[in-house]
């Protein structure tokens, strides 16, 4: 069986993946051992260079090649990682290490993000679908495996040797991507210009695009008010309704199973036609499970509510992202994904902030009501939307 290149980068994706999840933890749980204060300048230190640099970061893909950023990138993350790993080896209860360690972790994923978006449409460009629904198969696949793997392997060891090991999984997919090089389709080169401009050029191409603008838009409201259902507000919704862990790990899996299935058959069978209505039907499918969630109170019938938004959650995701790589200009591939990041990331801070503030005087279920009428409103707007219709 002959190995694609776009296969080859995913396969190496998925070992990258893995090894960035199992560290994460590593360096959490490490950080807990110092209290609140330190576990949350931790997860401080590699969220802010994220919201801080992805326009910056985008435009230099854009201007140098994303292969270049990719490589340079990975072999950076490979040294700063083993650098870290050597001193926590050598300063066993040197606690004031992991933040540092944590910054140039986030420094590194700030710069490799909108380059590591780009690949799909590299390698195949008459895949996008199917390589996107396999990098969020791993993506998946990492997120559950890897906090496991780095709690048993920091029990043992400590973190130490946990970031040696991701020091190496850096190291090679530096090397694979050096070789996956010669199959590239050239990507436009960006032209030359003010900084500050070509930073925000990524946000003027989408909101000139008449069916990106829409996108982006659907985007946001799917990052502020659909992502805290899962990382939020459910666990909070367990807790008020008594369930036990064995319950509420039963609906993140029933969630986690019906945005992988829909991967798995996008991945297999290819994208469904006109994307511009399974994108709002997505989320419009994904705001009825929300719903669901928020009137039953059995574990069972909420598990299957769970699986209904995993599952529309997969069809807005599996759909939406291979339109935005598809439709952006060859020159500023890296800048549009960079604010399609940065689209993601900040409505998700501010909303989980806002409805974890709200949670005990309003009460989860009307929290969820709350998210899923954005949700539906938001849906209903795109499947108004022309251009996006169209598609």
């Amino acid at each position: 069986m002959t190995i694609t290149p776009a296969g080859a980068w995913l396969a190496g994706t998925a070992v990258s993946l893995l090894g960035t999840q199992a560290m994460a933890f590593a360096l959490l749980w490490a950080s807990a051992e110092g209290g609140a204060p330190l576990a949350a300048l931790t997860l401080t230190a590699v969220t802010l260079p994220r919201a801080l640099l992805l326009l910056p970061a985008g435009a230099l893909a854009d201007r140098l090649g994303p292969w270049r950023v990719l490589v340079g990138a990975d072999a950076a993350a490979a040294t700063a990682t083993l650098v870290f790993a050597l001193l926590l080896a050598a300063f066993p209860g040197a606690l004031w290490l992991i933040p540092p360690a944590a910054l140039a972790t986030g420094l590194v994923d700030a710069v490799y993000l909108p380059a590591s978006a780009t690949v799909p449409r590299l390698l195949a460009a008459n895949g996008l679908a199917r390589v996107m629904a396999g990098r969020q198969i791993a993506a998946q696949a990492a997120a559950l495996a890897g906090p496991a793997l780095g709690g048993a392997a920091v029990t043992v060891a400590g973190p130490a040797p946990v970031m040696a090991a991701n020091a190496v999984t850096f190291a090679a997919m530096a090397l694979l991507l050096a070789r996956l090089r010669r199959f590239l389709v050239p990507a436009s080169p960006a032209a030359a210009g003010p900084a500050a401009r070509s930073m925000l050029d990524g946000v003027r191409v989408l909101a000139a695009d008449p069916v990106l603008r829409p996108a982006l838009l659907l985007t946001t409201a799917a990052a502020g008010f659909l992502l805290p259902v899962s990382g939020l507000l459910l666990p909070l919704l367990a807790r008020d309704r008594s369930w036990t862990a064995a319950q509420t790990g039963l609906l993140a899996g029933a969630l986690a199973t019906g945005t992988g299935a829909v991967a798995i058959a996008v991945l297999t069978r290819g994208a469904w036609r006109r994307a511009g209505l399974v994108i709002p039907a997505g989320l419009l499918l994904a705001a009825a499970g929300v719903v669901a969630l928020a009137v039953v109170r059995p574990p069972l019938p909420a598990a299957l509510a769970a699986l209904l938004i995993g599952a529309g959650s997969g069809l807005f995701a599996t759909h939406l992202g291979p339109l935005f790589l598809a439709r952006a200009p060859g020159t500023h591939l890296a800048r549009t994904q960079a604010v399609v990041v940065l689209a993601q990331t900040l409505p998700l801070l501010a909303t989980n902030n806002a409805l974890g503030a709200l949670a005990a005087p309003l009460g989860v279920p009307a929290l969820l009501l709350g998210c899923a009428a954005v949700l539906a409103t938001a849906a209903i707007a795109g499947l108004g939307t022309r251009a996006l219709r169209a598609m």
